[in-house]
């Protein structure tokens, strides 16, 4: 079971996980060794399912992030999930339902960039390109 101090270990995981625990313990008053008992037993538990590294692709010379919402062709689902590996660009994947029956978001280098990758997808279905212009949490 989750605790409340469990929620308050995560909640400041989620803001940086590379917290120490000797920082988390001091917020939320237990002893560097009972935090990381604690975030094992949430690892082991699999309620934190790992960690993750956030870029700045346009630091890395990756200019265009998507969105895209893909209608795939009937009988293509397995055939293209047996594919993925061949898209690196999709940073992003799942299966939703609706009109469109899957939605990812993709990174690129720029518009030819994307008009390659289109190309590339056009053999599985049908895409509607959804350009990002900014992450309203980072205003």
């Amino acid at each position: 079971m989750v605790d409340t101090l469990d929620l308050k270990i995560i909640e400041s995981l989620k803001i940086n996980s590379r917290t120490s625990f000797v920082e988390i313990g001091k917020k939320i008053g237990l002893s560097p060794s009972s935090v990381r008992e604690r975030i094992q037993k949430l690892e082991d538990t699999e309620v934190i399912k790992g960690y993750n590294l956030q870029l700045n692709n346009k630091k890395l010379g990756f200019g265009l992030e998507v969105f895209i919402m893909f209608k795939l062709f009937s009988g293509k689902l397995i055939v293209f999930s047996d594919h993925l590996d061949e898209f690196p660009e999709i940073h992003e994947i799942y299966r939703i339902t609706g009109t469109h029956n899957i939605f990812m978001k993709v990174v690129l280098i720029d518009q030819l960039h994307l008009q390659q990758f289109i190309d590339r997808l056009l053999v599985y279905g049908e895409p509607t390109t959804h350009l990002i212009l900014s992450d309203l949490k980072d205003l």
